[in-house]
């Protein structure tokens, strides 16, 4: 039976937890805890008050604490249910939205510590470390993206995807360089995205972080946008409005590990709750943080809870779950003695196996017009693949393979690129392995790494044609896309998470025809199904040239599902304009010449191919049909079958 109020009343299970409820909780089972714990505005025995709940099974007693009682945690102490549940319990007359609180836990060793409620809805501003009482109350207006988001996140559908840092998209100088609030984000961000036709937008963590710098990797308030920016409705309005606009939203997630700032759930109840006794298995020395006991049900279902929850309160359409690598190998970041085998003796940590299986299949079966993202570095094999195939269930995988060997090469002085130009072709030997995403994110351009532009080879010109030539190749290469904010101009600055994206620069010719170079290669990109129908299947993809080293050409097809779906892609990685190329091609007739990235449009040397080019009846390669191109220097070619009007 449940507990008594301070009032004295019976709690009425509605809304609380029932016995059902226990047993799926000690299970693992329980995927809907945010609709169970943390606090909640109700009215008893025509009393307004808030219920507060909380999970700290060791502990002695537990109070709540906030402005309401002076913090003085001999006011209003909870009751320990008596399911064996290790939930504490209570409700407290006229706390009402808005007020801040702490949960003061006795642990056993006689110690006090004051905590932020796991599953608050709502934080204080950091540095302040309260949780607030909060009611989720947003009117939504994006029915039609919801009505239709399956077909928009279908594996066959177009995604490229513009990945944002909040804090330092756009700045207000004026202000003291403040962030732009959520409020105004969504004045800003779905035009802005709309007008470079990005498919979906991916916030790094918004979740709420104690430590700014962390970019919201080290989560603390799991159930949480961060206050930073505004309370949870703006934070909704946001999403809202890239929904109207027709923009999927992304979330990283990050089930890895956690801070162990002293609010948070580090040592929850005296006990090393959430996380691991041993440091072998429970502290990650890379980050210094805490990592989950997935092995834990309890710990699991919180973990589904939230995950689960930011599809079903705030919209979202897909989760990126980051460091999965870390979750994988347990002795990840560790030297030999450091880390404890599993019962097979080997590396793989096989309660986070089982954790992700799960997950996974709890998203897709509760929401399964949403997608998840695998941050995964290693050859675990089948990331990608249904978990009752025994895959970890995820729907894609980002390439960071791919992303390593392409910016080596495009950092390789052209004259070079000859002696790596497996660098450029490996790539589609796995290329079907997976459901793959092409990452250029912002761990790219952090850490001295310098900014992408940076990274490109010779003067500024060929810096630029560089990178609009990795763009074309990047959107012509099988895999779903993904670019960090700034990387669409060429910021020239490695990205500083205290300042604002650099805006200023696209009032320079080189930086404003990249812009638009992205611009019209995602509007191309979303209009070809060529380009993105088939990008897990060999059926999708053919080479016409791969072996041409000494030239440093590649050229390949890409096909949709219908016939008349097919481009030409081609890519000469060297300054060198080669006159009267041979590629070869499927059929005979006018092939368009739809794109060029050395158009003096977007800042290049205007050579090309006077809109297009007849095929001829010359074997070429395994073709017996052939175009005699004219290929600008360090540039990208695209061509469309038809007819020459």
């Amino acid at each position: 039976m449940p507990g008594l109020t301070n009032l004295g009343v019976p709690v009425p299970k509605s809304g609380m937890f029932t016995d059902l409820d226990v047993y799926l909780f000690k299970q693992g089972d329980h995927f809907r805890l945010y609709e169970k714990l943390g606090s909640r505005c109700i009215t008893l025995e025509d009393v307004k008050g808030t219920w507060f709940s909380v999970w700290a099974p060791n502990a002695v007693s537990v109070s709540v604490i906030g402005e309401f009682n002076y913090w003085d945690a001999t006011v209003h102490a909870l009751c320990l249910r008596d399911d064996g549940s290790g939930i504490w319990e209570g409700f407290i007359a006229d706390v009402t939205v808005g007020a801040t609180y702490k949960y003061s836990i006795l642990s056993r060793d006689g110690k006090t510590a004051d905590k932020g409620d796991p599953f608050a809805l709502y934080w204080e501003k950091p540095p302040l470390t309260a949780s607030r009482v909060w009611e989720l109350d947003h009117a939504w207006n994006d029915a039609d993206w919801m009505r239709v988001r399956g077909e928009k996140n279908r594996l066959n559908a177009p995604f490229s995807i513009y990945e944002v840092h909040l804090g330092s998209w756009r700045r207000v100088p004026e202000e003291g360089n403040r962030s732009l609030t959520y409020r105004e984000m969504a004045e800003w961000l779905p035009r802005y995205l709309v007008e470079l036709n990005f498919t979906h937008v991916e916030f790094m963590p918004v979740t709420e972080h104690p430590f700014y710098g962390s970019w919201g990797y080290e989560t603390i308030g799991y159930f949480a946008p961060t206050a930073r920016y505004g309370p949870p409705e703006d934070f909704m309005l946001l999403v809202d409005t890239l929904h109207q606009q027709g923009i999927g939203v992304i979330l990283d997630w990050v089930p890895a590990h956690f801070p162990a700032d002293a609010h948070g759930l580090g040592h929850f109840d005296g006990t090393f709750l959430y996380e691991h006794a041993d440091p072998r298995q429970g502290y990650q020395p890379d980050w210094h943080s805490s990592l989950f006991n997935y092995g834990r049900n309890e710990v699991r279902a919180f973990l589904t809870s939230s995950a689960l929850f930011w599809l079903d309160k705030y919209h979202i359409d897909g989760l990126r779950i980051d460091a999965v690598t870390s979750m994988l190998y347990l002795d990840y970041g560790r030297k030999e003695g450091e880390w404890i085998p599993n019962r097979n003796g080997g590396r793989e940590n096989l309660d986070a196996v089982t954790f992700l299986r799960n997950l996974n299949d709890a998203i897709y079966r509760d929401y399964p017009d949403t997608q998840t993202f695998a941050e995964e570095s290693t050859a675990w094999p089948m990331v990608s693949r249904p978990a009752n195939f025994g895959g970890l269930g995820f729907g894609l995988k980002w390439n960071m393979g791919w992303m390593h060997d392409t910016l080596e090469y495009f950092s390789e002085n052209p004259i070079n690129r000859k002696y790596h130009h497996t660098q450029i072709i490996f790539s589609i030997w796995y290329a079907f392995s997976e459901n793959f995403v092409l990452p250029l994110s912002h761990d790219e351009v952090v850490y001295g790494k310098g900014s992408l532009i940076g990274k490109m080879s010779c003067d500024e010109w060929q810096k630029f044609a560089n990178l609009r030539l990795l763009y074309g190749y990047m959107w012509g290469h099988p895999g779903k896309k993904l670019l960090f904010m700034g990387c669409e101009f060429g910021q020239k600055s490695e990205w500083q998470h205290e300042e604002s994206l650099d805006w200023s620069v696209l009032q320079y010719p080189l930086h404003a025809g990249l812009r638009r170079w992205v611009e019209d290669l995602n509007r191309f990109y979303r209009s070809e199904a060529a380009l993105y129908q088939q990008d897990f299947s060999r059926d999708g993809f053919q080479w016409i040239e791969c072996n041409s080293a000494e030239k440093s050409v590649v050229s390949f097809l890409r096909r949709g599902y219908g016939a008349g779906d097919v481009l030409l892609v081609v890519c000469n990685f060297t300054p060198v304009i080669r006159e009267n190329y041979l590629v070869g091609v499927p059929g005979g007739g006018y092939w368009h010449e739809v794109l060029n990235s050395d158009s003096e449009l977007y800042g290049g040397s205007g050579v090309g191919n006077l809109g297009g080019v007849e095929a001829g009846p010359v074997s070429a390669g395994e073709m017996y049909h052939s175009l005699m191109l004219r290929l600008p220097p360090l540039a990208v070619l695209f061509f469309k079958p038809g007819d020459g009007s």
